[in-house]
Parts: C-alpha cells; structure tokens; sequence
C-alpha cells in the first residue's frame, strides 16, 4: 500500500505531516512521491487567510484527478479539515475523507474507513499535541528541524482564524522538548528552530506563567550548535529574555516580532495588546542590549478601517525603525473572525496599492541594511550547491530563518557541503541575499 502526501501552509502544519508520516511509515505503509503510484493521497491542509484556503482547494481537485487511476482514496486533513469537516465532504464527492488538526493520530482509521468506501469527517474537539516518543518522519534536511513547542493560541487578534482552527494553547513539558532535542542532536541536526503560534506564551497553560527563558536553559545544553526562536509576540518578550538571548552563543541573535502594525488606532482594531510606545520602547531595548541583532517582522496593511493616515504612520514606522526582514500581507477578511463585521472594509485596489508602495520601501532598507554587511564575517549553514555553477555553495547565516529568508552564496567554495558550518566574508550585499568567500 503506497501514500503520496502533499503538505501546504506554515512549519508548524509540516510538523503535523511529519507525526503522521511518522505513524504511516511505523504501522507499513510505503511512502511514494509520484502520486500516479499512490494508492491513498493525502493533503494537509491550510486555512489561515483566503489564499491559502484557495490554494488547498485548487492542490485537493488537482489530486483528486489520480482517482481515475492508481489512487483508492482521498484524505483531507489540517486546517480546511477543522474548519469544514462534513460540509467538505459534502461539497467536494472527490473527497473519502476529512480529519482536522487535532485528530493527526487518527489518520489509520481515516484510511481504513475510506479504504471501505465509509466517507467520515474525524474532527474531534480534544486538543492534542505529539511530544518526544511520536512517530515521525522529518521532511526538513537532516541538519535542521522545527520544534513544535506548543499548540494552538490564546490571544484573539481580531483578524486570525487559527484559535478557531487549533483551539486554546496546549504547551509541551520542558522535559519531554529536551528529550526530542537531545535525539534531534543524535541524528545530527546542527539547527533547531522553536515553534508554536506564540512562541512566548510558552508554558502559560501548564506552569501558570510564561515559561520560554526556562525552556531555553534546557536547550542549550544539548550538543546543537544553532537554536532559533520563531513567532515571539513582542507582550511577553521579556527582559530576561532579551539578556538570556545576548549572552549564550546557540541562541540565534534573531528576534521574530509579528508586530502587524504601528497606529493604535489599528492596534487596538486588531484587538493587540500592544501600542506604537510599547513597541518602539522594546525595539530599543532589543536592539541596545543584542549585539549584532537581526530583527524581523510581520505587518497587515488594509485592516478595516485604515485610513490614509494609518496607512502613513505604518509607513513612516517602516522607514524609521528600518527592521531587517519584513512580511507584507493584505488583510484577508476571514468568517467568523470578529473583524469579518467591521465597518469601512478597504477595496483590494486600495489594499495592493498600499502592499507595493510598503514592498518598495522595505526592499530599499533591506538593500542598504545587506549592503552594510560588506566586509564582515558571519557563520554560514551549508544547504546545497548551485547545479549549474558548482564551485557556488548556498547557506544561511544566524540572520536568515529556513525558507522565510534569504540565502548566502559563497562562490569559488568547492569543499562544502550541506549541514556544515563555515565561516566566511561578505563581499556583497543585495535585496534578500548577501554573496560571500569562505574564510579559513
């Protein structure tokens, strides 16, 4: 019995497809890639905007053309699969069956009954989360990993679907992520990167407070060279963390801030905690006390109710903090959201207007702030070399988080190889990407 399996959507769903590749692979089933060879075809799916939900949609009747061949059934599973369940078995025939985020462990059943010619729609409403002693089958490369350090989120910005889709946070033992550390390092991952929809809220749901900084001390003790922290919500970033970042050498000096915007106004809107002060002040701070700090965030423009005057405070906010990495995204009216309702919805034509002017800008500072790389010296993580030029290598320094950001392309570097670490100069600095030389 062959699966081919298709996963969309953020790190934190691929890990889901990992845990049930891992239950696939331990229970016999063979894996395939061609889905022309596959018995079961199985997607996991994402919902968090509109597009996405397109691109699921488009990714499910793509696949399900396979039925007229080889292929015995059709498995939704993810973040559609939460929200839709039986109406997605209703509206789509080509579909045998639905499973949502929180019934990943159920996949087997899932196959078994649609194997059977039963349609069944699992969703569950129990919150669960995979801990160390999980199947699972790692689709990253084997120098880097993401770890899902908890799940689901507690926060109701007024614009997200995801606490409607994962449910409140549900967090991980310390113990049981150091143990899945501790066997990451054995395998020989060389790049942990945390994960969870809000990275600093960690342990809020098991310990009664935040729990991030003591999670850290754990993990730098296991033998990996690089730890990233990804999706930090800026209310929680403490100082104690900013100083703990600063002083060990395996904390990536990468600070992730979804910021979303920078007018009250707006900020309020979105229902965020946070205020333009609040996070100028931190921003500051940040940026005082992390030597070498890379600072990256995500912003919305076209929020219901942003007016020119919002739109320029975003704007100028961009061009004065001049941060390192930064996310445009329109806003996506999503359903039951309580920003779905909200007066002076913006035109999309105004809303890409906005989106390319604020692309623009960041591209600029993102150029000048690579370009001010030139000459120093940075630690590069090899993933692969160029097929057509290749004494040309390309690798991530601590600035750059997997598949988000940039690349570092070393040329003239014909020893390296993936998964090592090496250290080279900058000789040129670009919009997304730096060009380099190793150094000995």
């Amino acid at each position: 019995m062959k699966v081919g399996f298709v996963s969309l959507g953020c790190a934190k769903n691929l890990v889901d497809t990992e845990v049930m590749l891992g239950l696939l692979r331990e229970h016999g089933l063979e894996l395939t890639a061609n889905p022309a060879d596959a018995d079961i075809l199985i997607v996991n799916t994402c919902a968090f905007i509109l597009s996405a939900k397109e691109e699921s949609i488009t990714t499910i009747l793509n696949l399900a053309e396979y039925k007229s061949g080889h292929c015995r059934a059709l498995i939704v599973a993810g973040c559609l699969g939460q929200l839709y369940g039986q109406e997605l078995l209703d509206e789509m025939p080509e579909v045998d069956a639905v499973i949502g985020t929180g019934a990943w462990g159920r996949i087997l059943e899932a196959i078994e009954e649609a194997l059977s010619g039963r349609r069944v729609a699992l969703i569950g409403k129990r919150r669960v989360i995979y801990n160390a002693k999980t199947p699972r089958l790692r689709t990253t490369p084997n120098y880097t990993a993401y770890v899902k350090i908890a799940e689901g989120c507690n926060n109701r910005c007024s614009f997200c679907s995801i606490p409607l889709i994962r449910g409140r946070q549900i967090s991980r033992p310390i113990e049981d992520i150091a143990v899945e550390a501790e066997l990451l390092a054995a395998e020989g991952v060389k790049e942990i990167n945390l994960i969870a929809q809000d990275t600093t809220a960690y342990g809020v749901d098991i310990y009664g407070k935040p729990k991030l900084v003591e999670l850290l001390r754990e993990l730098v003790k296991v033998n990996v060279p690089w730890i990233r922290i990804l999706y930090a919500y800026p209310r929680r970033f403490t100082d104690e963390l900013i100083d703990l970042i600063a002083a060990e050498p395996k904390i990536c000096k990468y600070v992730d801030l979804p910021l979303q915007h920078a007018s009250n106004k707006i900020l309020k809107l979105m229902n965020r905690p946070d205020t333009r002060e609040s996070i100028e002040a931190l921003l500051i701070k940040v940026r005082e006390r992390i030597p070498g700090v890379t600072i990256r965030s995500t912003f919305i423009t076209g929020f219901p109710g942003e007016t020119e005057e919002e739109f320029l405070e975003l704007k100028a906010f961009l061009q004065t903090q001049r941060l390192d990495k930064v996310g445009i995204f329109t806003y996506s009216r999503e359903e039951n959201t309580a920003a779905y309702d909200l007066p002076d919805q913006i035109t999309e034509e105004v809303m890409q207007e906005r989106y390319h002017e604020l692309m623009s800008i960041q591209s600029l500072i993102s150029q000048e702030i690579n370009e001010s790389l030139e000459g120093r010296e940075l630690d590069v993580l090899i993933e692969n070399r160029d097929e057509e030029v290749p004494e040309v290598v390309a690798g991530r320094s601590y600035r750059d988080a997997p598949e988000v950001d940039g690349l570092v392309y070393i040329e003239n570097d014909g020893r390296s190889k993936a998964g090592d670490i090496v250290r080279v100069k900058v000789l040129a600095g670009f919009v997304y990407d730096l060009a380099a030389e190793r150094i000995d």
